[in-house]
């Protein structure tokens, strides 16, 4: 009992989604006394497809809001996944498993990155989302990395 307890947790912890690098933010609008609105572009490498990274950008708001940490981000973004080294897919892959997810206002609001496998095609295919507890947008991006 008590090493089923363990993998479970183990299992969980694993298929946890990815956390995500700054590489860096660009400004779109100036404000002289608040925070520029922006363009911030993350990096994440797939968490159980290795050989896999995606970058993402997404719009951040700035002013008042921004700088206190209220304002509710733009449904904005792109994603770009692309091979970084040998694609190693796991035994048992999802054909749909969410790999990163970021917070994009205080609360309710996150983007998310899906992948999906297209086995015919044998392709890995990463959708990014914006997603809302109560509606969806129909915002989103997509990024396809072909399996050798």
């Amino acid at each position: 009992m008590k090493r089923l307890l363990v993998f479970s947790a183990l299992t969980w912890f694993v298929a946890l989604p990815a956390h995500a690098e700054e590489v860096g933010c660009t400004s779109t609008t100036f404000n002289l006394f608040t925070p520029n609105d922006k363009v911030c572009v993350f990096a994440f490498d797939d968490p159980r497809v290795p050989g896999v990274a995606c970058h993402i950008s997404q719009a951040k708001t700035g002013g008042f809001k921004g700088a206190v940490g209220v304002a509710e981000d733009p449904s904005r973004f792109a994603i770009s996944c692309h091979q970084t080294g040998a694609i190693t897919l796991p035994d048992k892959l999802p054909k749909e498993e969410s790999v990163f997810s970021e917070s994009t206002s205080l609360l309710f609001k996150d983007t998310k990155v899906v992948r999906m496998y297209d086995t015919k095609r044998r392709t890995l295919v990463y959708v990014a989302v914006s997603r809302r507890v109560v509606s969806g947008s129909p915002m989103n991006s997509i990024s396809t990395v072909v399996v050798p």
